[in-house]
């Protein structure tokens, strides 16, 4: 099973080696099938095949060479994802699969089982309203895109796995979900990515179980407030965005405790947003890039940076951009040298830092 690592192993190699690409035979009509070869003597070879916008009399599953591992259905009308339609020779292989655009209803609970190598999935822009529960199961999932679906509710139960599989990602962007739950018979153990762009979710869903979760992110969702708590369990999260929230009000105090590690938070164009507590920036002694552009904000709490130590640039407004800088201090009798004080330098006067 390979792993992140491995797959920048392999970019590696492609880049130290370089690779060629050759058109199979024997590939199924209207379709096209490509071996790229790379390695050492052309001792590596992956292959992809694109069947994308067939029609709707594509027969499924649609044949492929038995080594494939990157597969293009899109735009195929294949309407609700049976048991049988993935379950052909080949498909055992797969690492990436993109069902986007085929105007699917529903997905059958054991639709995806044959693809235990699958780490990549789209299923964006179809007619998803529901997932059922364990649907992802054991799937060593590096990403998966349910963007511009139609779900309402949403189980992490769709991600359960063994405790000994490890599923890496999951983007659910630009759907319309209405919330999201977890239960503790959920076992996400390097989950690392999760889009959920543009859905439906009015409060920040419970993420317990995805403690290992490094990417975040919930723009263009209806949520108004951000509680104490939200991201209690995010403690390896690096950036999170949550840009375009027209309907966000209110950080609420220590609204982001728990996020130690995270570096870039984005919360531009959020109007409604008009003042930040000081106790937001609590604890989060790692954040570098704070993205305050388009929001209501327009000025920030007196001497945050003592509680930012590692604050590198901030954006506020419509074109402020503040960065840090050492503003050379007195000359020190005892210490022999003068002694800097930092400070948010911006390019617009009168910013009230």
């Amino acid at each position: 099973m390979k792993t992140i690592m491995g797959l920048f192993l392999w970019l590696g190699l492609l880049l130290m080696s370089g690779v060629h690409s050759t058109l199979v035979k024997n590939c199924h009509p209207g379709c096209r099938c490509e071996v790229e070869n790379f390695g050492l003597f052309d001792s590596f070879s992956l292959t992809g095949v694109d069947c994308s916008g067939l029609g709707p009399g594509a027969a499924m599953p649609i044949p492929i060479p038995l080594d494939t591992a990157y597969l293009d259905l899109s735009s195929n009308a294949m309407g609700p994802l049976s048991d049988t339609m993935l379950a052909g020779p080949g498909y055992t292989t797969l690492v990436s699969l993109d069902l986007s655009s085929n105007h699917i209803t529903m997905v059958s609970p054991r639709a995806l089982s044959k693809l235990r190598y699958l780490e990549t999935l789209d299923l964006s822009h179809n007619d998803l309203e529901s997932l059922p529960p364990s649907c992802f199961f054991g799937l060593p999932l590096a990403e998966v895109d349910l963007s511009h679906n139609s779900l309402q509710d949403f189980n992490m139960d769709a991600f359960a796995a063994k405790v000994n599989s490890k599923p890496l990602s999951v983007d659910l962007s630009h759907n319309k979900l209405a919330s999201i739950s977890a239960t503790q018979h959920a076992h996400f153990v390097h989950i690392q990515s999760l889009n959920l762009t543009a859905n439906r979710l009015s409060s920040i869903p419970l993420l317990a179980g995805l403690e290992t979760l490094r990417y975040l992110n919930l723009d263009g969702n209806p949520i108004s407030v951000i509680k104490e708590g939200d991201f209690a369990h995010l403690k390896d999260l690096v950036y999170l965005t949550l840009s375009g929230l027209q309907q966000l009000q209110e950080i609420k105090a220590h609204g982001l405790r728990g996020l130690q590690s995270l570096q870039v938070l984005d919360l531009s164009n959020n109007p409604k947003l008009k003042t930040l507590s000081p106790d937001i920036f609590s604890g989060l002694n790692s954040l570098q890039e704070l993205n305050l552009f388009g929001s209501g904000v327009t000025s920030l709490p007196n001497n945050m940076l003592t509680q930012l130590p590692s604050m590198k640039s901030i954006m506020l407004g419509q074109n402020i951009r503040c960065w840090r800088t050492q503003k050379q201090g007195q000359f020190h009798r005892q210490l022999g040298q003068a002694q800097h004080n930092e400070v948010l330098n911006c390019n617009v006067d009168g910013v009230v830092l």
